[in-house]
C-alpha cells in the first residue's frame, strides 16, 4: 500500500487517506484547509507585484527608461515632470482598476471563508467558519445551504440516504442531481453519538479537477466499500429539498474539485492587442531612426559650423561625436511624445464601456429567466466583430432542450400519428383530441398524446408494449417526489429522461419509489417492488444505460436504452428482421427531428449473473482502472440482447432561430453545429433552421468507418467542388492559405452542405486526414459535426483556430460543451446573437476608429516647439476624452440598419477597418499635419508686425500659436470623424477646447507665476499673442489646410468608391425624409410545415413583386439574375421586418432578400452589395432567378451577383425620390 503523505518538498500526492474524526492523524499528511484565496496582492505585495506586471507592457518600460535619461543634465531636453506626470497617471489608473479589482476578490473570498457551518468536534456540533474546517471532519448541512468542501455523504433527512443537490455552480446545469449515501452509513442518520464514534478510514484519489468521476474506498469494521461520484457531495453545491444530512471532509479548499478547476485565469490578448504592440515595436524604430538622422546632421554641422565656437565653449577635440552622440538621446526624449503611452489605458476603458453596454441592453434581456446579458470578459468584445466561425451545440442551443414524448415503435409498430376514416395521416394540431388518461390516477395531466392505439394496446395486455414501458419505468435516473397523495414530482438530470418516465406513468407504468436495493413501480393499479441488483450508468463514450432487476418471480432481467447505433450492436442475431424494421421507423422520427433511442433487454441466468456479480464488486473497489475494468464488465454482460423497440421525443426550436441563421448567413459567419445527436436528427434541424435548403447543389455525407474510406469519400467532395485540376493541385501539398482561402472560397458559385458522423470525424481529425477536412467544411455553406463526444467538440474547435487563424466563438448550454468553450463565453440562448448583431461591427469598427484617430493626433504632435506643461497635458487633458467619446457612443449606422443590413459585418472580418496600411495611412496623415502646423504659421509669423510695429510672435508666442492650432485641428478632426452625436461628444470635444485655453491663460497669468515663478516664467504671453487679430487668422488658414486635404479625399472617396456603411448611411438619412404614417403591404408570412421550413422557387420574385419594396426613381434600369440564397433568408428576415412594421418601426421599406440594397429595384454595382436584385421598374416578373450563378466579388456586401449597372447613390447624392409602391 502506497502511502499518501505530501513532503515538505513538495512531492505528488499519489493517494489520499483520511481518518473520519481524527485531526491529529490527518495533520500528519499536511493537507490544505478550507480557506480559499482568489486574490493576487496583499497590502505589501501590491506595488511591487503590480509594478511589475505593468513593466511588461512595452511602452510602461520605454517611459521609465525615459525618466532615468531625464534625469542626466547632459542630454536633458526637457523637463522629468513631462514624462513623469503621464506615466504616473497611466500607472495609477491602471493599478487602481487593479487594486479595484483584487478587493472585490479579497470581499468575496472573506465572504466565503467566514460562512458559518455545523462542525462535529469532541461529540457536540459547534458553529464553525468555513476557514476552520479540517480533512477528516464530519460536517452537518441544512436545506438550501452551500455545500462548504468536497464530502463524502454519510446519512440524511430522506430514505435510504438520498439527497438532491443542485450543481449549477460547477456545470451550469440547474436539474436537481441525486445522491446517495451507502447503506452501512446511511444509518448512522442523526445520531451524534455514533457519528462521533464514526472512525472509518477513506483510501481515495488525489486531489484533481474531474468533476464527474471519484475513485475510492471505505474502510470501516473490517470491511471494504466502493466510494464513486454518487457519494460524493462537491463544495459549491447546493442542499435541495433535503432537511438534513451529514458528511466526512475528504478535500478542503484549494484541494476540492472546484477549486482545481478554478486555475489562474490565462492572459487572452485579442488581434488589437497584438497589433498594437507590433505597431509600438515600430514606433519606437521611427524614433529611433529621426535621433539616428539629427544625430548624424547635429554632427556634420559641428564640423562645418560649430567648431568655430569650440575655443569660446572650451570643448575639447572629438566634440562634433560627443555632441551628436548626447543629441541622438536629447531628440529620443524630446519626441517621446509619438509613443502613445495613454493608449493602453484608453483601450482598457474603451472595452469596459462596450461590456456595461451589453450587460445594460434591454433588448438582450431575457425576459423568461429574468436574466440579463453579462459580459464576463472585458479583452474581447473588439474581436465580437471579426468572428468568422459560430461553433453551435444543438439541444438547448439551437432547440428549447424541453422534450416531450411523441412517437414510439414498439415490435415493429410505430403509434403516435393520428389517421382519418380513410386511413390518411392527418396533422397533430391544438385542436386534435387527445387520448383519455382517466383510467390511470396517477397519470400527469399536462401529459398529451394522441393516438389512442397505443392506450388500447397496453389495457390489451400485450407482453411486448409492457414490457416496452415497463424498461421505462425502470431503466433511468429520475428521483419521485410525492408532495401529496397522488400528486408525484419527478427529480430528473437531463429532460429526455423526465419526458419517457412520465410516458411510462401516463401509460400505466408509474414509477412510485427507489431505494438503494429497490424500484416500486405501479403497475395498472397493482404496486410492484423490483429488486435492484445492478445499475450500468451511462457515459458519453458508452452512450447507453442499463439496470439489472429481480422481478418478484424471481427472474432476472436487464433492461437497457442508448443510442440506436450502439445498442443494435449488441443484439441477438434473432431480431435482424425486427431491427431492420425499427431501422426505417428510427429514421421517419430522426427525418421529423426527433431525439430516438432505441431499448432492448435480456433474460440472465442465476448463475451466470451470480459469477459477473462476484467479478463487479471486486472492480469496484480498485483505486488503479477502475472504470476501464468497469466498462469491461458492462460490455460482457450487454451482449446479445433482445429488441423492444424505440422512443422519439421532440425538442423544439428555440424561438428565433431561423432569422438569427439568416442574419449570421449574411454576415458571412459560418455556423458548425456540434451535436451528440444521430444524423438523420441533425440533418432535419439543419432543415428546420434553414442551415441545409432543398436548393443546395449538394449535401455530402461523410460516414465512412475507416480512414481510407473517409479520406476518398472528402477527396472525391473536394474533387466535385473545385473540379478535378483544383483539387489535384491541392492535393499536391497547396492547399489554401490563410491569407487568402476566404477569398477563394468566395468565388465558388454552388452551395455545398456536409455532414459527417462522429466515427467518421475521429477518422478525419488524424494527422493525414485533418487539413483535407478543413478544405472541404470551408467549401461548404454547412458543416454539421453528428454524434460527437465532447473532446471531439474541441478538436474541431481547435482545428479550425490552428490553421485558419480565425476568431472563432463556441455556443453551449452544458457540461458536454465546457471542453469547446473553455476558451469563450458561452452564449445562453441563440437568439442574443441576432440581437449582438447590432454591437458585432461597431465593437471593432469603433475600436478601429479610436486606433486610427489615436495615432493621427500622436504624429500630429511631433513638435519640439512646445511649451513643457502643453507636452505634459496633450493626452492626459486636451485630447484624452473626445477619443473616448468617439470609441463609446459613435455609430456608423443605428441599430435598426445594422440588422437590416448584416453585411456591414464584413469589413471587420477581413480587418479592412484597422491594419498597417491603415497605421501607415493614420502616420502620413500626422505627419502632414505636424508639418503644416509647423511652417504654415513660420512663414505667415515670420514677417508679420504687430500695429506698433513690433514682431507679432516670439518664440513662446509661435509656441501658443502652434498649440492652440493643433488643439482645434484635432477636434474638428475628431468632430468629422464622428457619425453619431451625443451630449457627452459635444460636451467632451468642446470642453476640451475650453478646458485647453484656461489652463493656457492660467499658466501664462501673474498668479501663478507669483507662486512658482521658475515653473511658470512667460507671463502675459498667451494674453498678447491671442489678442491679435492675425494670429487668428494664422490659426484658422492653419485648420483649413490640415483639414481641406483630408476633406476632399474623403468625399473623392464616398463620391467614386463608396464603402458599404457611406451607401447605407446614405438610406438612414433618406428614411428620416420619409413622410411619416408611409407604410408599405407586405405579403402573408410563410407557413411552416411539420418537416420544417418552407422552401419556394422564385421567391425573390414574388417578395419585389409583392409591392413591399420601396424604390429609387431612376432614368435607365437593367435586370439581373439574383441570388440563389437569396430565397430562404428573404423569406425568413421578412417575417422580421413584419414584425418592425406592425410595431410602427422607422426605416424604409425595402426588400429583405436584397442583402444590402438600395431600398426598391435599382440593379447596383456587383462588388457594392446594393441594390434589391433583379427587379426592371414596372416588370411585375423581376427577380425571378437565372439558372446559373455569376461569382461575386468576395469584397461586396450581400449583394445580388451578376449586375452592371449605375451606383444607386449617385441618385441619392443629387436629390433622393422616394417612392412608395402600393
Amino acid at each position: 500500500m502506497r502511502v499518501g503523505k505530501v513532503s515538505p518538498a513538495g512531492c505528488v500526492e499519489e493517494e489520499r487517506r483520511v481518518r473520519a474524526n481524527d485531526r491529529v492523524y490527518n495533520e500528519k499528511f499536511s493537507y490544505a484547509d478550507n480557506r480559499i484565496k482568489t486574490s493576487k496582492y496583499n497590502i505589501f505585495t501590491f506595488l511591487p507585484i503590480n509594478l511589475f506586471e505593468q513593466s511588461q507592457r512595452v511602452a510602461n518600460a520605454y517611459f521609465v527608461v525615459l525618466l532615468i535619461l531625464q534625469l542626466i543634465p547632459e542630454i536633458s531636453s526637457l523637463s522629468w515632470f513631462t514624462t513623469i506626470v503621464p506615466l504616473v497617471m497611466v500607472l495609477t489608473i491602471s493599478a487602481v482598476k487593479d487594486a479595484t479589482d483584487d478587493y472585490f476578490r479579497h470581499k468575496s473570498d472573506q465572504q466565503v471563508n467566514n460562512r458559518q457551518s455545523q462542525v462535529l468536534i469532541r461529540g457536540k456540533l459547534q458553529n464553525e467558519k468555513w476557514m476552520n474546517v479540517r480533512v477528516g471532519d464530519i460536517i452537518k448541512l441544512e436545506n438550501n445551504q452551500f455545500v462548504a468542501a468536497d464530502l463524502l455523504l454519510l446519512s440524511s433527512s430522506e430514505p435510504y440516504g438520498l439527497c438532491y443537490i443542485e450543481t449549477a455552480e460547477l456545470d451550469g446545469e440547474t436539474n436537481l442531481k441525486v445522491r446517495q449515501a451507502l447503506t452501512v452509513t446511511s444509518d448512522l442518520g442523526t445520531d451524534i453519538s455514533k457519528l462521533a464514534e464514526f472512525d472509518g478510514e477513506v483510501i481515495c484519489e488525489p486531489p484533481n479537477n474531474k468533476l464527474d468521476r471519484f475513485t475510492g474506498t471505505l474502510h470501516w469494521c473490517g470491511s471494504k466499500h466502493p466510494l464513486d461520484n454518487e457519494r460524493m457531495l462537491l463544495r459549491g453545491c447546493v442542499l435541495r429539498n433535503t432537511d438534513w444530512c451529514f458528511g466526512l471532509v475528504v478535500f478542503a479548499g484549494p484541494q476540492t474539485k472546484l477549486m482545481q478547476n478554478c486555475g489562474r485565469s490565462t492572459f487572452k490578448r485579442t488581434s488589437i492587442d497584438k497589433l498594437m504592440n507590433t505597431l509600438v515595436l515600430w514606433i519606437f524604430g521611427f524614433l529611433i531612426c529621426m535621433g539616428i538622422i539629427l544625430a548624424v546632421g547635429n554632427t556634420f554641422w559641428e564640423v562645418q559650423v560649430g567648431g568655430a565656437f569650440w575655443a569660446w565653449l572650451r570643448w575639447g577635440l572629438g566634440n562634433s561625436i560627443y555632441s551628436g552622440f548626447l543629441t541622438f538621446w536629447s531628440y529620443i526624449i524630446i519626441l517621446n511624445t509619438v509613443v502613445p503611452i495613454s493608449l493602453y489605458v484608453s483601450v482598457e476603458v474603451l472595452r469596459l464601456g462596450h461590456s456595461y453596454f451589453i450587460n445594460w441592453d434591454r433588448k438582450l434581456f431575457y425576459n423568461q429567466r429574468n436574466t440579463p446579458a453579462e459580459a464576463r470578459t472585458t479583452t474581447l468584445t473588439e474581436e465580437l466583430g471579426q468572428v468568422e466561425f459560430i461553433f453551435s451545440d444543438k439541444t438547448g442551443t439551437l432547440t428549447q432542450n424541453i422534450m416531450v414524448f411523441n412517437k414510439c415503435s414498439i415490435n415493429g409498430t410505430t403509434y403516435g400519428d393520428v389517421y382519418d376514416d380513410f386511413g390518411l395521416k392527418v396533422d397533430i394540431t391544438e385542436r386534435t383530441p387527445c387520448v383519455d388518461f382517466s383510467f390511470n390516477s396517477l397519470s400527469d395531466p399536462k401529459f398529451r398524446f394522441h393516438d389512442s392505439s397505443l392506450v388500447e394496446a397496453v389495457k390489451g395486455g400485450g407482453a411486448c408494449v409492457q414490457e416496452f414501458f415497463r424498461l421505462l419505468a425502470l431503466c433511468h435516473t429520475v428521483m419521485p417526489e410525492e408532495r401529496s397523495e397522488g400528486e408525484l414530482v419527478y427529480q430528473a438530470q437531463s429532460p429526455d429522461e423526465g419526458a419517457l418516465v412520465t410516458a411510462a406513468r401516463n401509460f400505466g407504468f408509474v414509477f412510485r419509489a427507489r431505494t438503494p436495493e429497490t424500484i416500486t413501480l405501479d403497475e395498472m393499479g397493482h404496486s410492484v417492488t423490483y429488486q435492484l441488483l445492478a445499475f450500468l450508468d451511462f457515459s458519453n463514450v458508452r452512450k447507453r444505460m442499463s439496470v439489472i432487476v429481480r422481478n418478484p418471480k424471481g427472474e432476472i432481467k436487464l433492461y437497457s436504452k442508448g443510442a440506436d447505433t450502439i445498442v443494435f450492436e449488441r443484439l441477438h442475431p434473432s431480431n435482424e428482421e425486427l431491427l431492420y424494421t425499427t431501422s426505417e421507423h428510427l429514421n421517419e422520427f430522426a427525418g421529423e427531428g426527433l431525439r430516438t433511442l432505441a431499448l432492448a433487454y435480456k433474460d440472465l441466468e442465476e448463475d451466470a449473473f451470480g459469477e459477473w456479480m462476484k467479478r463487479l464488486l471486486y472492480a469496484s473497489t480498485v483505486l488503479e482502472n477502475r472504470q476501464e475494468l468497469l466498462n469491461q464488465l458492462y460490455e460482457e454482460i450487454e451482449q446479445d440482447m433482445m429488441l423492444l423497440g424505440a422512443t422519439a421525443v421532440e425538442d423544439k426550436l428555440q424561438e428565433g432561430v431561423p432569422e438569427t441563421i439568416a442574419c449570421l448567413s449574411l454576415a458571412n459567419i459560418k455556423i458548425w453545429v456540434l451535436t451528440g445527436d444521430k444524423l438523420e436528427t441533425a440533418m432535419n434541424i439543419g432543415y428546420s433552421c434553414n442551415m441545409l435548403r432543398d436548393d443546395m447543389d449538394e449535401v455530402f455525407i461523410i460516414s465512412g468507418h475507416s480512414s481510407l474510406e473517409v479520406g476518398c469519400e472528402l477527396r472525391r467532395a473536394k474533387e466535385q467542388i473545385l473540379g478535378p485540376s483544383s483539387a489535384k493541385l491541392s492535393a499536391t501539398g497547396k492547399s489554401f492559405s490563410s491569407t487568402s482561402d476566404s477569398v477563394f472560397e468566395e468565388t465558388i458559385i454552388a452551395e455545398y452542405g456536409l455532414i459527417i458522423n462522429g466515427h467518421s470525424l475521429a477518422q478525419a481529425l488524424e494527422v493525414d486526414l485533418e487539413q483535407v477536412l478543413l478544405d472541404v467544411a470551408c467549401l461548404c455553406k454547412t458543416v454539421i459535426c453528428c454524434r460527437v463526444t465532447p473532446l471531439q467538440k474541441a478538436q474541431v474547435v481547435e482545428l479550425v483556430k490552428r490553421h485558419k487563424r480565425a476568431v472563432t466563438l463556441a455556443i453551449g448550454d452544458g457540461a458536454n460543451d465546457v471542453s469547446m468553450i473553455k476558451t469563450r463565453v458561452p452564449l445562453l440562448r441563440p437568439t442574443f446573437l441576432q440581437e449582438l448583431l447590432r454591437y458585432l461591427q461597431p465593437l471593432f469598427g469603433y475600436g478601429s476608429k479610436f486606433l486610427c484617430y489615436f495615432f493621427y493626433k500622436n504624429f500630429a504632435f511631433v513638435q519640439t516647439v512646445y511649451d513643457q506643461w502643453f507636452i505634459t497635458l496633450y493626452n492626459i487633458v486636451y485630447t484624452s476624452l473626445p477619443v473616448l467619446a468617439m470609441g463609446l457612443f459613435d455609430q456608423d449606422v443605428n441599430e435598426q440598419f445594422s440588422l437590416r443590413y448584416p453585411s456591414l459585418y464584413r469589413p471587420g472580418q477581413l480587418n479592412l477597418l484597422f491594419n498597417k496600411r491603415k497605421f501607415f495611412t493614420c502616420m502620413l496623415h500626422g505627419v502632414f499635419t505636424s508639418f503644416v502646423l509647423f511652417f504654415l504659421p513660420y512663414c505667415l509669423c515670420l514677417s508679420a508686425i504687430r500695429d506698433d510695429g513690433s514682431h507679432v510672435s516670439d518664440q513662446q508666442a509661435f509656441a501658443v500659436t502652434i498649440a492652440t492650432s493643433l488643439v482645434i485641428v484635432v477636434s474638428v478632426q475628431i468632430g468629422l470623424d464622428t457619425n453619431y452625436w451625443t451630449a457627452v461628444n459635444h460636451f467632451f470635444v468642446w470642453g476640451s477646447v475650453a478646458m485647453y485655453f484656461a489652463i493656457l491663460f492660467a499658466m501664462h497669468s501673474d498668479g501663478l507665476f507669483s507662486i512658482f515663478p521658475s515653473q511658470f516664467p512667460y507671463v502675459g504671453t498667451a494674453r498678447n499673442a491671442l489678442t491679435q487679430k492675425s494670429v487668428w487668422l494664422v490659426i484658422l488658414l492653419t485648420t483649413v489646410v490640415c483639414i481641406m486635404p483630408m476633406l476632399a479625399v474623403r468625399f473623392l472617396k464616398k463620391d467614386l468608391h463608396p464603402s458599404l456603411a457611406n451607401k447605407v448611411r446614405l438610406l438612414q438619412r433618406a428614411s428620416r425624409k420619409q413622410p411619416p404614417g408611409s407604410r408599405v403591404a407586405r405579403r402573408p408570412r410563410t407557413r411552416l410545415t411539420g418537416a420544417g421550413f418552407t422552401h419556394q422557387q422564385g421567391a425573390t420574385g414574388e417578395i419585389i413583386t409583392s409591392g413591399r419594396n420601396m424604390k429609387l426613381t431612376v432614368s435607365a434600369h437593367s435586370s439581373a439574375p439574383t441570388d440563389k440564397s437569396s430565397s430562404w433568408i428573404g423569406s425568413v428576415l421578412g417575417k422580421r421586418g413584419g414584425m418592425e412594421e406592425e410595431t410602427g418601426s422607422e426605416g424604409p421599406a425595402r426588400d429583405p432578400t436584397d442583402g444590402i440594397g438600395a431600398p426598391g429595384g435599382v440593379s447596383g454595382d456587383p462588388t457594392d452589395g446594393i441594390g434589391a436584385p433583379g427587379r426592371v421598374a414596372g416588370d411585375s416578373k423581376g427577380g425571378i432567378r437565372a439558372p446559373g450563378r455569376v461569382a461575386r466579388d468576395p469584397t461586396d456586401g450581400i449583394g445580388a451577383p451578376g449586375r452592371v449597372a449605375r451606383d444607386p447613390t449617385e441618385e441619392a447624392e443629387e436629390g433622393l425620390v422616394v417612392e412608395i409602391v402600393t
